[in-house]
């Protein structure tokens, strides 16, 4: 006998019997508790997140997902949907109920010829970027490399080359989806074209994706790197980079952060990249690295790959313990940066941060009901990321967090990049990151998902 929990948090118990035949219907493991397999299977990204799912169905292709689904539609399971399992809500576990597990799905197909390539459910941003690269073509994905493709995509998609090419789903092609009803569907253009424009930007509410098709672009080397300054230079720093940003062509990114250095002492940093000719990029860029008296310019040619990775260790790195608040904002005040600079001198542990994404060109160019993704606007995401090692230690490193949110909030919109949204947020910040697509996206999860079977996420009530 399994117990298990249900979307309206019931305790079932199913018996042995209907394990056994759902375990036989999957191509791919049904990992329960006693699998040796169950611990590292119930993990994600986010150390933090410590739950014990009943049933992780670990699917080997379109079949088993089919067949998950209809599992957990049939008895009312509390269902969360893995693909790189990097959400920082941990919306890629839960207790008690069903995994949909996509982490073993990595197949990847590049066509040079049309400048496409279509990927399986269960790829990382660096899987893919490998494939890619091998013909010097790329597309926007995230900053770091560890991120599922799916989760970035559905959410809208920030990358390193958002302004010269927008966002992750400005690049989406189709994308192969099995809906609440466990049917497969494809979503694009001329396919369900209603399921598409949710997908870009609606998050996880829609069903569970299997594939998804980009287009591409030739991405050769670039410039990257980041030019870090002592704190007591940061506020001055957060100010030419505050203007800075609105000088930079479509081909450059100018990202900023405080954080502690390898040798342990807090910094400002400048976090710079070019996506066109290198000389081209060394003048634009000229401004920022001579700005100040930096500690260290770090920026210079790369493989596209390289940039992909530079910010991964120790900042992506999986399984640490991580407690996030996030926020858009169209103005870096000199309030804001005050508070932020004192917010970094007190850091509660080294492997904190605080970010500012600019979202700028191409990313902001495309109309705000074109794409479920309202946010079209110049503007920063910002991120208050508070990351540690022992969980021992939680409670009085998100007290900091949570602290200096307080102080913060009062200058900052009250939306936020769907994809960087906390699962502290009140329902009534989740609809405001929606913007104006959201009364649309609740009629499109009524045709797909009428009994929010998909709810653990940045939930569209139907």
């Amino acid at each position: 006998m399994t117990t298990l929990m249900t979307t309206d948090g019931v305790s079932i118990t199913l018996d042995d019997e209907t394990i056994t035949a759902f375990r036989s219907a999957l191509r791919g493991d049904l990992i329960l508790r006693d699998h040796a397999a169950y611990e590292s299977a119930r993990r994600v990204w986010n150390g933090n997140v410590d739950r014990r799912p009943a049933l992780i169905a670990r699917c080997a292709g379109v079949a088993d997902v089919q067949r998950a689904v209809s599992f957990g539609r049939t008895h009312s399971l509390r269902l969360s949907i893995r693909d790189g399992g990097h959400s920082a809500p941990g919306y890629g576990t839960n207790d008690g109920g069903l995994v949909i597990d996509m982490s073993t799905m990595k197949g990847i197909r590049v066509d040079p010829a049309s400048r496409t390539v279509r990927a399986e459910g269960g790829v990382i941003w660096r899987e893919l970027d490998h494939e890619t690269q091998a013909f010097g073509l790329a597309t926007t994905g995230g900053t770091v490399s560890n991120t599922g493709i799916v989760g970035l995509t559905l959410g809208g998609g920030l990358g390193w080359l958002m302004g010269k090419h927008g966002l992750t789903i400005d690049n989406l092609i189709s994308a192969d989806v099995v809906t609440a009803d466990g049917q497969f569907r494809k979503a694009s253009a001329s396919d369900h074209p209603d399921l598409f424009w949710a997908l870009r930007g609606g998050g996880g509410n829609f069903g569970v994706i299997t594939s998804l098709e980009y287009r591409v672009h030739e991405v050769p080397q670039v410039l990257g790197g980041l030019v870090l300054y002592p704190l007591d230079q940061a506020r001055d720093m957060l100010r030419f980079y505050r203007d800075f940003c609105a000088t930079l062509p479509d081909e450059a990114e100018a990202y900023a952060a405080l954080l502690t250095a390898p040798q342990g002492i807090p910094v400002g940093a400048m976090i710079l990249g070019y996506n066109g000719p290198i000389p081209d990029g060394e003048k634009i860029l000229a401004g920022a690295r001579q700005f100040g008296k930096p500690i260290a310019d770090l920026v210079g040619p790369m493989p596209y790959t390289a940039r992909q990775m530079m910010l991964d260790d120790p900042n992506a790195t999986h399984g640490l313990q991580r407690y996030w608040r996030s926020a858009l904002t169209e103005r870096l005040s000199d309030e804001l940066i005050d508070l932020l600079v004192e917010g970094a001198s007190k850091f509660s542990s080294p492997l904190s941060a605080i970010i500012f994404f600019y979202m700028h060109g191409a990313a902001v160019g495309v109309a705000p009901t074109d794409t479920a993704f309202a946010a079209r606007r110049t503007q920063w995401d910002f991120d208050l990321i508070g990351q540690w090692v022992n969980a021992a230690e939680s409670a009085s490193h998100i007290a900091w967090v949570k602290s200096l949110w307080d102080r913060l909030q009062p200058h900052l919109l009250g939306t936020a990049y769907v994809n960087h949204l906390s699962s502290d947020d009140r329902p009534e910040k989740v609809r405001a990151s929606f913007g104006q697509n959201y009364d649309r996206l609740r009629q499109v999860k009524r045709v797909y998902d009428p009994t929010n079977l998909f709810r653990l996420n940045a939930n569209i009530a139907p």
